[in-house]
C-alpha cells in the first residue's frame, strides 16, 4: 500500500504566535473586565428588589380594594411591609402563602415568612418614607389622615429608591389614583 500525501498550501498550517498571543491579550482583558461585573450579584439585587417593592406596593392596593378596608405600607429603609392597622399588629398576609424566607427578611420582618413583608438584600440601600395607607377605594393616604376621612395629605408622588448598583431603581406611587409605577 502506498501512502499518499494531500499537499499542503504554503501558509495555511495553523495560527503564528503573533495571532495567539493577541488572542490571548483580547481574552484577558475581557475576562478582567467582565468576570468582575459577572460575578456581582448588587445590579441584579437591585433590580429585583425594586420590582418586589412595586409588586408589594400593587398587592397593598388591590387588597384594600378587595377587602374594603385600609392596608398600611411600612416603608422603615430597611423593609417594605403590610399591615391592617398603623401599628402593624395586624399583619396581611403574603400573595402566595409566603415571602422570600431570605436571611435579610426574615430578621427585617420579625422572623415570619407568611407575611406580606420583604427585607432589604445586604449592599442595597432604601429611602425610607413615612407610613402610608391605602384606604378601600385604592388612594393612598398618609398614615396621619384618620380613617374615614375623604380628605389626602399625600398631596406629592412618593417616590422609593433602591440603590447599590450605582444607578437608583424607582418606585412611584402617584397621588390621587395610587398607582404604582
Amino acid at each position: 500500500m502506498s501512502r499518499t500525501t494531500l499537499p499542503v498550501e504554503r501558509g495555511s498550517a495553523g495560527f503564528t504566535l503573533v495571532e495567539l498571543i493577541t488572542v490571548m491579550v483580547v481574552v484577558g482583558v475581557l475576562g478582567a473586565v467582565a468576570a468582575p461585573r459577572f460575578f456581582d450579584r448588587k445590579a441584579f439585587d437591585a433590580v429585583a428588589f425594586s420590582n418586589q417593592v412595586a409588586s408589594i406596593l400593587r398587592y397593598g392596593q388591590k387588597t384594600a380594594i378587595a377587602q374594603n378596608r385600609s392596608v398600611y405600607v411600612r416603608l422603615n429603609g430597611s423593609s417594605v411591609a403590610l399591615c391592617f392597622d398603623s401599628t402593624c399588629a395586624s399583619r396581611v398576609t403574603a400573595a402566595a402563602g409566603s415571602n422570600s424566607g431570605s436571611s435579610s427578611t426574615l430578621s427585617q420582618c420579625s422572623n415570619s415568612s407568611t407575611w406580606a413583608c420583604e427585607g432589604i438584600p445586604s449592599g442595597l440601600a432604601m429611602t425610607s418614607a413615612s407610613m402610608f395607607y391605602f384606604d378601600p377605594t385604592g388612594k393612598p393616604f398618609h398614615s396621619t389622615n384618620i380613617p374615614p376621612t375623604l380628605v389626602s395629605t399625600f398631596t406629592t408622588d412618593l417616590t422609593i429608591t433602591v440603590t447599590g448598583d450605582g444607578l437608583s431603581h424607582n418606585t412611584v406611587v402617584t397621588t390621587e389614583t395610587g398607582y404604582v409605577r
